[in-house]
């Protein structure tokens, strides 16, 4: 855990964009970001933020999981910039050299179990969540919150038993809040948003799935000056006050 702490670091001082905050004069038009969907709510705050103090500025997102964001990157779709729930996915971005600079890690996130009000399933720990008799959603093993589960059912030593594999944490999040599943394994940050929708569960093996969220612009964004303006306020004191209010953790 430390060498994955002390990367992360690293990584972070060799980031994109500058970690000071402020405005960009001139920044107007429309810049796209693709990010990863437990982001959906600070981004989206953060975005408004931003348009506020570029007032010809509009941000508009594409929220959905890693895996399939960078997969639309690599086949041609245009954004201006990627922020993603693990570098691996941010790996498959900038090896198709389509990044402009390297990737700043902003935030970092760990995995909680899910649960409707009340908990009715009974779920105290991951070992529920190997339970053939009982209800559970994990995210595709693609999606980074699905690696990561991997990651600590490895670590418990035990056999998922998913009833259904979701194409991202919020729609794995969704089937807890329907009642459609007993428990779902997202980030501890998903919980936090969901408020009073759904009950968290934290469980030891957890800090196994410490993950990174990496951010950039890219190489043939159509609006470079917004593209920086949006991770100068993501690194900016003002963007980390937002991420910790949101339950991610710091690099």
């Amino acid at each position: 855990m430390k060498r994955l702490i002390a990367a992360l670091a690293v990584l972070t001082l060799a980031g994109c964009g500058a970690s000071d905050g402020g405005s960009t004069d001139g920044v107007t038009g429309t810049v796209t970001v693709f990010a990863a969907a437990s982001l959906t709510d600070v981004f989206t705050d953060l975005g408004h933020r931003l348009e506020r103090d570029h007032p010809g500025l509009t941000v508009e997102f594409d929220f959905a999981g890693s895996s399939t964001l960078a997969s639309r990157l690599t086949e041609g779709a245009t954004a201006d910039v990627f922020a993603s729930a693990d570098t691996d996915q941010m790996d498959v971005v900038t090896n198709n050299g389509i990044v402009s600079r390297a990737p700043t890690l902003f935030a970092m996130n760990v995995l909680e179990i899910a649960v409707p009000p009340g908990n009715p399933g009974g779920i105290s720990g991951l070992a529920d969540l190997a339970d053939p008799a009982k209800r559970i959603a994990l995210c595709a093993p693609e999606v980074p919150c699905g690696a990561a589960a991997g990651k600590a059912f490895d670590a418990a030593g035990l056999t998922a038993a998913p009833d259904t594999l979701e194409p991202d944490v919020k729609a794995a999040l969704t089937a807890v809040q329907l009642g459609e599943v007993e428990a779902a394994l997202v980030y501890a940050t998903d919980v936090h948003a969901a408020g009073d929708s759904v009950e968290g569960i934290e469980f030891p093996e957890s800090e196994d799935t410490l993950t990174g969220y990496p951010i950039c612009t890219l190489t043939d964004a159509p609006n470079p000056a917004g593209a920086l303006a949006f991770v100068q306020l993501v690194t900016s004191d003002a963007g980390r006050k937002a991420l910790t209010a949101a339950g991610f953790r710091l690099p």
